[in-house]
């Protein structure tokens, strides 16, 4: 996303320069301006830990929320909808909603588990339905950024294995 942005602005310091830019357009009101708070307060920690402030380290520092919430249509719109080619294998048919759906699907799972919540469990019974639907979610958008990256990631993944054993208990 950085890099499409980056394009966009032709400025490969946007992400602080744009703190007075489309991040403090009036539209984004309603957001609380949550773009421009969580570059600021990447600015508070890097400076914090005795840094400098550089893009960069803006953003190394910023959540996943953060780049998901350049899918919704509030800040999608001011950006001129450049996020979205970083999908450029998508189907035709998929859009700046669904790709935020999965974005914030994947976002709130990986919050359940950062903040160790149950993930497999129906009940008194485990179902790892929806942790295989996820994982199938983070690997369709790999594909769409880059064919390759699937298969890459996939030689690391364990996930299946993990199931497969718990399964078969």
């Amino acid at each position: 996303m950085n890099y499409q942005i980056t394009a966009h602005f032709a400025n490969p310091n946007w992400i602080i320069n744009e703190k007075h830019g489309f991040m403090d357009d009036s539209s984004l009101t309603p957001s609380r301006y949550y773009l421009r708070n969580s570059v600021n307060k990447a600015e508070r920690t890097i400076r914090r830990k005795g840094g400098v402030i550089s893009s960069g380290k803006v953003i190394a520092e910023q959540s996943f929320g953060f780049w998901t919430s350049l899918f919704e249509p509030h800040h999608y719109r001011l950006i001129g909808g450049v996020t979205i080619r970083c999908f450029p294998n998508k189907p035709n048919g998929v859009n700046r909603s669904i790709i935020s759906q999965k974005l914030n699907r994947i976002r709130e799972f990986r919050n359940r588990v950062y903040h160790n919540e149950p993930i497999c469990f129906n009940g008194s019974n485990i179902d790892f339905g929806k942790v295989e639907n996820i994982r199938d979610e983070i690997f369709e958008m790999l594909a769409w950024v880059d064919s390759d990256l699937s298969t890459y990631a996939e030689y690391f993944n364990g996930i299946k294995t993990k199931i497969d054993q718990v399964n078969n208990i």
